[in-house]
C-alpha cells in the first residue's frame, strides 16, 4: 500500500528539532541522554532486524520521500534516516518511544509508513537478539502513577484524548462521527461506504444487546451519539455514560437534532458510580480505556448493572495474551502520547475476568480485517485535511504524531497483531446486590 505524506514534508533534522515547541513537545524537542554504547547497541540491533525482514534502510538529508514505483521496480518498504545519530541514539535511550519521538521530530520517515511499520509489528518477536530481550528493562519505561485510572485519573486520561477538539475528529471520521471499527460489506473499503459500514456495526451490537422497544439500555462511553441516536430509533430508554464533556456537549446537540432527546438521558459519568439495573448494557471499545488493574471494577459493574434475563454487548480491541502482559508492564509510545492509561486486553483476559464477575460469553466473533480498512479511511482523510487540522491549532508534531497513531494502529491490524471483536455476555448466576 501506498502513503501519501501530508503537505509538512519532512526535513533535515537538525531543521526539525529547531521548528517543535519545546513547552509542548520537551522531550521531542530536545535528544535523550544515552551513552555512546547504547546508541551503537541501537544501531546494530535496527541494522540486523532490517537485514533479517524485508524492510531497508536509506540515509538521506534531502527533503521529501521518494514515492514507490507505480507499477514494477522494488516495492520493499523503506525507512529513511534523515538523521541517523538522532535517530539511533533516541532508540537507545527509550526503545520504542524514542522510535516514535523521532518520527514526531521529522528524523525518519518513509516511502510506505503502514508497510514499514506492519512489516515490524509482523516479525516483533524476531527483531530483537534473545540475549538482549532479556534486557529489556534497561530500556522499558514504569508506567507513570498520574496514567491509574482512579476516579479522577480516569477522567483526566479520557480528556487528554478525547477532549482534544470536536472539530479535530469531525475532520478525519464519517459524518455518523463514529471513532471505533465499522463493520463492511465488502473489503477493501470505499469512502462512500464508511457511514453504512458504521451503521451496520452499531445494529450488530443492539442485537447482541437484543435491544428494542422499551429496552432499558445502559451505554458506556458515549462517543459522539451515534449508537445511542439509533436505539432510540429502536424505541429504547437510553442512559449512555462519557467522561469527555467536549463529546457530552456535541452528542446532546445530535440527539436532539435528531429527535430523540425524550429517549436519552447524557450523564458526564464513571461506570462505577452508575446505579440501576438495565435490560441491555453496551460497551463500544471502551474496555481499552480501563485499565488492567481496573478490568475486575468493570467487568463487576458490567455485572451489577445487567437485569435478569439480560444481555451486554462488548465491542474490544484485543492483542495475544503475552504480548499484553509485556505491554502492561511498560510506558510506551502510545501510552505517553495518545491513549495514557490505557490498555488492550487479551481474548484470554476478556475471558478470565468476565467470568470471575460472574458473566458468560455466549457469542465472540472477530473482524480486524474491517479495523485495519477503517483505520486506513481514516488515516487517508487526515493527511488530505492536514491543512485544515493545522488550522485548528495542531501543529506539525502533533500532525505526524496522530499520522504515526493511525498509521501504527491499522499495521498492527493488517499483521494480526490486533483483533477486534464483537462480544456477548450474559449472566451467569445472581447478581451482587447493589
Amino acid at each position: 500500500m501506498t502513503v501519501s505524506v501530508h503537505s509538512a514534508a519532512p526535513v533535515a533534522a537538525a531543521q526539525a528539532r529547531t521548528s517543535v515547541d519545546p513547552e509542548c513537545w520537551p522531550d521531542v524537542a530536545r535528544l535523550p541522554r544515552a551513552s555512546a554504547l547504547r546508541t551503537a547497541i541501537a544501531r546494530r540491533v535496527v541494522e540486523r532486524a532490517f537485514a533479517r525482514v524485508p524492510l531497508r534502510i536509506r540515509h538521506g538529508s534531502t527533503l521529501g520521500v521518494v514515492p514507490r514505483p507505480a507499477d514494477g521496480g522494488d516495492r520493499t518498504s523503506t525507512l529513511i534516516l534523515h538523521d541517523p545519530a538522532a535517530f539511533h541514539r533516541r532508540v537507545g535511550a527509550d526503545g520504542l518511544i524514542g522510535f516514535g519521538e523521532s518520527y514526531m521530530a521529522g528524523e525518519w520517515d518513509s516511502d510506505d509508513l503502514v508497510g514499514v511499520l506492519t512489516v515490524l509489528a509482523a516479525h516483533v518477536d524476531d527483531l530483537v537478539p534473545a540475549t538482549l530481550r532479556m534486557l529489556r528493562g534497561a530500556w522499558a519505561h514504569r508506567r507513570p502513577a498520574r496514567d491509574r485510572n482512579t476516579l479522577t485519573g480516569a477522567r483526566d486520561n479520557i480528556q487528554r484524548h478525547y477532549d482534544l477538539s470536536n472539530g479535530l475528529f469531525a475532520l478525519f471520521l464519517d459524518p455518523s462521527l463514529t471513532y471505533s471499527s465499522a463493520v463492511f460489506d465488502t473489503l477493501p473499503a470505499t469512502p462512500r461506504a464508511f457511514t453504512a459500514a458504521q451503521h451496520r456495526k452499531i445494529d450488530r451490537l443492539l442485537d447482541l444487546a437484543r435491544v428494542g422497544p422499551n429496552t432499558r439500555l445502559l451505554e458506556i462511553g458515549t462517543g459522539w451519539g451515534e449508537l445511542a441516536i439509533r436505539a432510540a430509533s429502536r424505541g429504547a430508554d437510553v442512559l449512555t455514560i462519557t467522561l469527555s464533556e467536549e463529546q457530552r456537549d456535541l452528542a446532546l446537540r445530535r440527539i436532539a437534532e435528531a429527535g430523540v432527546s425524550r429517549r436519552v438521558t447524557v450523564e458526564l459519568c464513571d461506570y462505577r458510580q452508575v446505579e440501576g439495573r438495565f435490560d441491555a448494557v453496551v460497551s463500544v471499545e471502551m474496555i481499552e480505556a480501563v485499565g488492567a488493574d481496573y478490568w475486575p471494577a468493570y467487568f463487576t459493574a458490567l455485572r451489577r448493572l445487567l437485569a435478569p434475563s439480560g444481555s451486554v454487548a462488548l465491542q474490544a480491541i484485543t492483542m495475544p495474551h503475552e504480548r499484553m502482559l509485556n505491554t502492561a508492564r511498560t510506558h510506551t509510545w502510545i501510552s505517553k502520547y495518545v491513549f495514557p492509561g490505557g490498555l488492550i486486553p487479551s481474548s484470554d483476559s476478556i475471558v478470565q475476568e468476565s467470568a470471575a464477575a460472574g458473566l458468560t460469553i455466549t457469542q465472540d466473533t472477530g473482524f480486524g480485517d474491517h479495523y485495519a480498512e477503517t483505520l486506513r479511511l481514516w488515516r487517508e482523510t487526515f493527511l488530505r485535511e492536514s491543512e485544515a487540522v493545522g488550522a485548528l491549532g495542531f501543529d506539525r508534531v502533533f500532525r505526524r504524531m496522530w499520522e504515526l497513531y493511525l498509521a501504527y494502529s491499522e499495521a498492527g491490524f493488517r499483521a494480526h497483531y490486533l483483533d477486534v471483536r464483537q462480544l456477548q455476555l450474559v449472566a451467569a448466576g445472581p447478581a451482587a446486590e447493589d
